[in-house]
């Protein structure tokens, strides 16, 4: 997060280095085809993306709160992440939204609880957060989803700043707090992301935790600028180390991280990433630092990790420099077979786009995707890769709002408020910025947590959004011309239950698509359990493949079009280990 750091000199400084950073971006952009406009017999066609917001109707009643009571404590603009994930297994996405609690100083009658929303379908959800037993989770910052036990049910991690906490599900509507007993409080620092992932490919998730900065209260540092009060910089602190946990397959973790070499790099951890970047049958880690180099943890195999990131071409950005890294989203943008990277970042900054060449290695295209469109102004948290017009494209999408609620009194070229941002995927190696056409363009929220999925079941992927100080967002999509589409939710039955690091090929035609089940992603958020494929016009599938952890994999055929279905490791046709 960079906040008003370097103050005196800072204009001078962004004004040369944004000019260097676009010089590029601008000329691909003026060379790339304008958007079709309307014909003069009639109006232009609906728009391929449409969002409509929901919020009111879908009864969701969740306020956020940072816990501040003006002293600008530095925790406070990183709150807080969401979960999306089907925490009672009847097919439906449900909602978690963590929140803060009251920081030192702070006075107030009533303790804020982070809420889980029980899916009713239809775009209703119902508060089942006392039943539950999650609601203290604590000053909650971020969450992952994964079923650490494989008892078939989904568990919480939440990474807090003070003790993390683990929820177990036990099937039936409920949850305990284990973290005691299973080992996986952690030290008491200012948290980040979290994931769950199956490092060692035994079958049980383990679970790695990202840590921001070493702030406490003691340690605090006031800042102001031009006499208004802001908050700090991540450098005016240490950096710490993050956390890796070995699962034991007996319902507790072993902290492993000096041995595995994941403790030997201290950064400022926020959004994280696990996935299989370069296919080796072995699930890596990313973390998004802020103002320090993206962290790349290249799984070796034995339980040993190498931080990899500038050999791989991801530590920094287009310019070698360190950003202020935010959110983390990974998908496959161009249909080669790779997973690619997003990282989001500061108002005045580029977010970076990294093309996966394979063989280990990522090329910037920020410039050349036009990714930048519309993004410099604000503050760019939570993000993701999701198909919203189903053809066969991943489109990005970003929340955005600035740290200080104060800015504008300072920086007449910001606002506090911002409104999210949508870039349509051409299919053509760019990005188009479509937010004002497909609905966005009027709302201005302060986001922070970004969780992409289908609400409804209807095949067209919706999106939840954690606003700071506020009611979350939910915006339905509404598009009119969307494609066809699948979604598979994996259930492992040698490996982890819920396919967790599997990665699935979708082979439609002339259209093959790849895709990685997650377990945390984004900024401090969790989404994508239930991997989703759009189509475009093909209305049949030829196959899918996937390869489980390990190795292992199988095809499957006769997969239905525009339907949710499960893939059971075992129950398709064996394939030969890939080369």
């Amino acid at each position: 997060m960079r906040t008003m750091r370097r103050h005196r000199n800072r204009r001078l400084l962004v004004a040369v280095g944004l000019a260097a950073a676009l010089a590029g971006a601008l000329a691909v952009f003026a060379a790339a085809p304008p958007p079709a406009a309307a014909g003069p017999s009639g109006p232009a066609e609906a728009p391929a993306i449409e969002f409509r917001d929901v919020t009111p109707q879908t009864g969701i009643a969740f306020v956020h709160t940072d816990g501040s009571c003006g002293k600008r404590w530095y925790a406070e603009p990183f709150a807080s992440g969401v979960a999306v994930f089907d925490y009672n297994n009847d097919g439906r996405q449900d909602i978690y939204f963590l929140t803060g609690t009251p920081l030192r100083g702070t006075k107030t009658n009533l303790v804020p609880k982070s809420r889980l929303y029980r899916s009713d379908g239809s775009f209703r959800f119902t508060d089942v957060t006392d039943r539950a037993g999650v609601g203290n989770a604590g000053y909650g910052l971020g969450v992952a989803a994964g079923d650490y036990d494989n008892d078939g049910h989904l568990d919480l991690y939440v990474n807090t700043f003070g003790t993390n906490v683990l929820f177990h599900n036990k099937g039936d509507g409920t949850f305990t707090d284990v973290t005691k007993a299973a080992g996986v409080a952690g030290p008491e620092k200012l948290g980040a992301g979290a994931n769950f992932l199956d490092y060692d490919g035994d079958g049980y998730l383990d679970l790695f935790v990202a840590r921001y900065v070493g702030w406490t209260y003691e340690k605090h540092v006031p800042r102001s600028y031009m006499g208004h009060p802001t908050y700090g910089e991540p450098r005016a602190y240490p950096r710490t180390p993050n956390s890796l946990y070995h699962n034991n397959r007996d319902g507790t973790f072993t902290d492993v991280s000096v041995e595995s070499g994941i403790a030997a790099h201290r950064g400022a951890g926020m959004g994280t990433c696990c996935a299989d970047y370069d296919k080796d049958g072995r699930t890596d880690i990313l973390v998004a630092n802020d103002l320090w180099q993206v962290f790349v943890f290249h799984n070796e195999g034995g339980g040993r990790f190498r931080e990899v990131g500038l050999e791989v071409g991801l530590a920094y950005d287009d310019n070698a420099n360190p950003m202020s890294g935010m959110g983390v989203a990974c998908a496959d943008i161009d249909n080669d077979g790779w997973l690619d990277f997003f990282i989001t970042v500061y108002n005045r900054q580029l977010p970076s786009l990294f093309r996966n060449l394979g063989g280990g290695l990522f090329e910037h295209a920020t410039g050349r995707a036009a990714v930048w469109q519309g993004t410099i102004p604000y503050v760019k948290w939570g993000d993701a890769f999701a198909d919203f017009d189903n053809d066969g494209h991943k489109d990005i999408f970003i929340v955005c709002g600035d740290v200080n609620d104060n800015v504008e009194s300072f920086d007449k070229a910001v606002t506090y408020l911002a409104p999210p941002l949508a870039l349509r995927n051409t299919g053509r190696g760019s990005f188009t910025n479509v937010s004002d056409a497909c609905g966005l363009g009027a709302l201005r929220l302060c986001g922070r947590g970004l969780a992409p999925a289908d609400l409804d079941g209807d095949g067209r992927v919706d999106v939840v959004i954690l606003n700071s100080r506020r009611p979350p967002t939910i915006l339905r999509n509404v598009s009119k011309n969307a494609g066809h589409w699948t979604q598979m939710d994996l259930r492992g039955t040698r490996t982890n239950r819920f396919g967790v690091g599997a990665q699935v090929k979708v082979v439609a035609g002339d259209l093959v698509q790849v895709e990685e089940v997650h377990s945390g992603q984004g900024y401090q958020s969790q989404f994508g359990m239930r991997v989703h494929f759009g189509l475009g016009p093909r209305d049949r599938i030829d196959r899918v493949e996937v390869r489980w952890i390990g190795g292992a994999r199988e095809v499957f055929r006769d997969v239905a079009v525009d339907r949710t279905v499960t893939l059971t490791e075992g129950a398709g046709t064996p394939l030969a280990p890939a080369p």
